[in-house]
């Protein structure tokens, strides 16, 4: 454990060190932006849709990418974005554009963007479930008393709907920034090529190498995962102290 520890020590000095880390919060930071309200905002405006039977038909539809395996999912990426044969490359002849537009996966600046926005589609219709219930314990007469004052929809939407889903909201922040530096490793290392890598190397994919697939150095690895876990700790009692003083109790795990 010692030479595991020294091995820390030097790696957590290095140059490779900071490129690492800056990918995994540059990565989860941008996730938590774009996939953290989107559910919610999926879910306020489904909410408001009367028409049961299109309602069943577009939570089925935005529900099923979710039970997709991560691997079937990285495999659809690369058949529609391929500038070829794929969907990408056809539409790109098919509006009129000449030769094979650029390849998106031998650039190192667009994996981040895939990564993130293909997860939005995966999870939008699912995590958007706690939301749906959360809205279903709304009091319709609230509604009825705000309608009768002159409120428009958009004004009871936030005014009402937001407002009851706040404290389950806050409960989802704190969670997610508890997983801050635990980006999806299957993904990640799925999508990771040797182009990309200077972008895509995370925590999680860094310790598999390390620690499993080629130095096999298992104590360097378990003392970079303590550490990955301190900071997720780390960052979980923040955010939560930190929405227990803005909001209430109520908006915070304890």
């Amino acid at each position: 454990e010692w030479v595991g520890l020294k091995h820390f020590i030097t790696f957590f000095s290095s140059y490779q060190f900071k490129r690492v880390f800056l990918n995994t919060l540059r990565i989860s930071f941008y996730n938590i932006v774009v996939s953290f309200p989107l559910p919610i905002i999926f879910a306020l405006f489904l909410n408001i849709v009367r028409n049961q039977r299109m309602k069943k038909i577009v939570q089925t539809i935005t529900y099923m990418p979710h039970f997709i395996s991560t691997v079937v999912i990285v495999g659809i990426l690369y058949q529609a974005f391929n500038n070829v044969t794929g969907l990408y490359g056809t539409g790109y002849r098919l509006l009129g554009g000449s030769g094979y537009p650029p390849d998106l996966f031998s650039k190192s600046g667009t994996f981040i963007h895939m990564f993130v926005w293909s997860g939005v589609w995966q999870h939008l219709g699912f995590r958007s479930i706690i939301y749906l219930s959360a809205l279903s314990s709304v009091d319709p007469e609230l509604h009825e008393s705000a309608q009768i004052d002159g409120a428009s929809r958009l004004a009871r939407l936030y005014h009402i709907d937001l407002a009851t889903i706040l404290p389950t909201v806050s409960i989802m922040l704190i969670l997610r920034f508890g997983q801050l530096m635990s980006v999806g490793f299957e993904k990640i290392y799925l999508m990771q090529n040797s182009i990309n890598q200077t972008q895509s190397e995370v925590i999680s994919t860094y310790i598999y190498k390390v620690g499993l697939a080629t130095a096999a150095n298992f104590s360097y690895g378990a003392a970079i995962g303590m550490f990955n876990s301190i900071i997720n700790c780390a960052m979980l009692i923040v955010v939560n102290a930190v929405a227990r003083k803005i909001r209430s109790e109520e908006s915070s795990l304890w």
